[in-house]
This record gives C-alpha cells, sequence and structure tokens, in this order.
C-alpha cells in the first residue's frame, strides 16, 4: 500500500511516482488497463502474477485513484478495474517506457509488439519533450528547482 505520510513528506515528484507505480506489477496493471483489460483473471494470466501480490497492486491503485471499480459491462456478478482520468493520464508514462525500451533493449531487427494509431494505422512517433517555443528540451536545457 501507498504510504501516505511519505508520499506527503516527499518533495520530488519522480519519488513520489515511483512510490505508487514504480514497481513492475502496477507499471504492467497499468499496461494492461490501456490494452483493454479489466478482470482480476484476466490481469492474472496476463501477468503470470500471484493472486496476493496482484490484489495487492490493484488496491493500492484503486486507493490511489488511478483504477476504479465498477460493476461487469456484461451485467455479471464480477467487477472490473477501469483506469479513472487520472489513470489516463498515466498514458504517456507507458508510451514513454515502451519507446525507451524499443530503443535501448532490443536488437536492430528484433521483433516486438508496436503501437499504432488507430486512425492512421501507423506507428506513432517517438515522443520528445519540448520547450514553449517548441524546440527540443535536453537534460542539459533544464534544471529541477528544489524546494527550500
Amino acid at each position: 500500500m501507498v504510504n501516505a505520510t511519505a508520499l506527503k513528506d516527499e518533495p520530488c515528484p519522480v519519488a513520489r511516482c515511483v512510490n505508487l507505480i514504480g514497481d513492475r506489477w502496477s507499471l504492467l496493471i497499468v499496461r494492461d488497463a490501456f490494452d483493454g483489460m479489466r478482470r482480476f483473471g484476466d490481469f492474472q494470466r496476463s501477468l503470470g502474477v500471484a493472486r496476493n501480490i496482484l490484489s495487492d497492486r490493484l488496491k493500492k491503485l484503486v486507493d490511489a485513484g488511478v483504477l476504479e471499480l465498477q460493476d461487469a459491462s456484461d451485467g455479471t456478478a464480477y467487477q472490473e478495474y477501469v483506469l479513472t482520468a487520472k489513470g489516463q493520464s498515466l498514458f504517456p508514462v507507458i508510451v514513454a517506457l515502451r519507446q525507451w525500451g524499443e530503443q535501448n533493449l532490443f536488437e536492430s531487427g528484433e521483433r516486438h509488439s508496436l503501437l499504432i494509431d488507430k486512425n492512421t494505422g501507423q506507428q506513432i512517433p517517438f515522443m520528445v519533450p519540448v520547450a514553449a517555443d517548441g524546440t527540443l528540451l535536453r537534460a542539459s536545457n533544464t534544471q529541477v528547482q528544489k524546494v527550500k
């Protein structure tokens, strides 16, 4: 479970984010939710994770407002996990991780899944941070303003 005190006392947004979604299972649950998974059993089959770990991560994501529980869309007695607006806003994070992995963790020509724009059928372009004027931002062009 997310330690609310640790989050409240942590001035770094990256540290707060990693505390919430930085473990393998939480990120992969969010990835699978973007891919349309909604049910506990579907997450478990996809991830091959132990039930207790999956239950813990799903509860953490629900408690943090990333996922919400809804009645099953097919009218059965099951409940489904659905991304909230807060969860949907993680999409660029998942895309950035995917694109970094594509560039750095696969050999040239090695097959991997692709993220496709449904409207064009094309692979989505590489995401890059840009300044207010539209120019490419590199780490060397930025600085963190620390809390005093």
